[in-house]
């Protein structure tokens, strides 16, 4: 092999080495909120396998707080766990095998070692309540802000 010829291969693999870094480095990972019917993106938030967010927003029955917990694991959305203060329609009446029931200081009702995954996470963001997003026990983020009202959000995890 010549060496003009040995220079330019080792410009092109030198090259290509450095775009795969630089590309590596930016393809992060993201919990994504998405309208459900147009596909419009509201939002991306950096996330890591293992973190946890929360949905809280008002039972729109019983008129008491419900917390939705998940947690991402290898790109998956899995609930792991509910917090609510009163029965009704959705709020869950029982515990099946491996869960637990707890009680909280304040009265509430608390399920975890849930395990269920979540392929289609849908919420529909009513007039009603106001629902929020915690990703991680960080920062609550009003979801109305984000999209407005009588939307529906698809939430799921991209990069993974």
């Amino acid at each position: 092999m010549n060496k003009k010829l040995f220079k330019y291969i080792t410009a092109a693999v030198l090259i290509a080495a450095v775009i795969i870094l630089i590309f590596g480095s930016f393809s992060g990972k993201y919990l994504i909120l998405e309208d459900d019917e147009t596909g419009e993106i509201y939002k991306k938030i950096p996330v890591e396998d293992l973190d946890e967010f929360e949905i809280t927003f008002t039972h729109s029955v019983n008129k008491s707080p419900v917390t939705d917990i998940y947690q991402i694991r290898d790109g998956e959305i899995y609930l792991t766990g509910n917090i609510y203060y009163n029965f009704g329609a959705g709020v869950p009446t029982e515990i099946y095998e491996g869960q637990s029931l707890s009680y909280g200081k304040n009265g509430e009702m608390i399920i975890s070692n849930m395990d269920t995954p979540m392929p289609d996470l849908v919420y529909i963001i009513g007039t009603v309540t106001d629902y929020y997003l915690s990703v991680n026990k960080g920062d609550k983020i009003c979801l109305q802000d984000i999209c407005g009202y009588n939307k529906h959000i698809k939430i799921y995890c991209r990069g993974f």
